[in-house]
């Protein structure tokens, strides 16, 4: 019995701990201060994105989340990168004007990358597996940029 009762309290001790860390490290107790994702303004209103005649590179993200915290720097750095070809919009996961958007992509995690392309009215989730590394990332972006290309030239052709 005092077994269990000193495996609990250590998990319980862990647990707390675990906690304590991941909080000091997310509000910059340790000297590194994380913005919110909403302080970075990256992109263009929802409106003027998905109105415009450019794919749309979409961030679902919420203010809480550590891994949202930690991405929009890139996703910052990434504006410059795309800005010719696509339109960047940010969007607040738990903005009430975006429930019904939210609810139609099935988000399961956050941060979370779309592209949107209003002119063929598609849409591609970009997997999370490659938000960290920066060159697979591209690479995935740079594929549709080229298959968009490609749907224009097509298109123009038939005409």
């Amino acid at each position: 019995m005092k077994k269990k009762v000193l495996i609990t309290l250590v998990l319980l001790f862990f647990i707390a701990l675990s906690s304590a860390v991941t909080y000091a490290i997310t509000t910059g107790a340790f000297g590194q201060q994380h913005k919110k994702p909403s302080d970075y303004k990256v992109g263009v209103s929802y409106e003027q994105a998905m109105s415009g005649e450019k794919p749309v590179l979409a961030v679902f993200y919420v203010d809480w989340c550590g891994y949202c915290m930690r991405f929009m720097p890139k996703f910052k750095a990434l504006e410059s990168v795309y800005k010719k070809d696509y339109n960047l919009l940010m969007i607040n996961a738990e903005d009430p004007e975006r429930e019904d958007l939210v609810k139609d992509v099935r988000l399961s995690g956050y941060p979370t990358l779309y592209i949107f392309d209003p002119k063929y009215d598609n849409r591609v989730h970009l997997s999370s597996s490659i938000y960290g590394d920066l060159k697979a990332f591209r690479k995935e972006v740079d594929r549709y940029t080229k298959i968009r290309k490609l749907l224009d030239k097509s298109i123009s052709c038939e005409k």
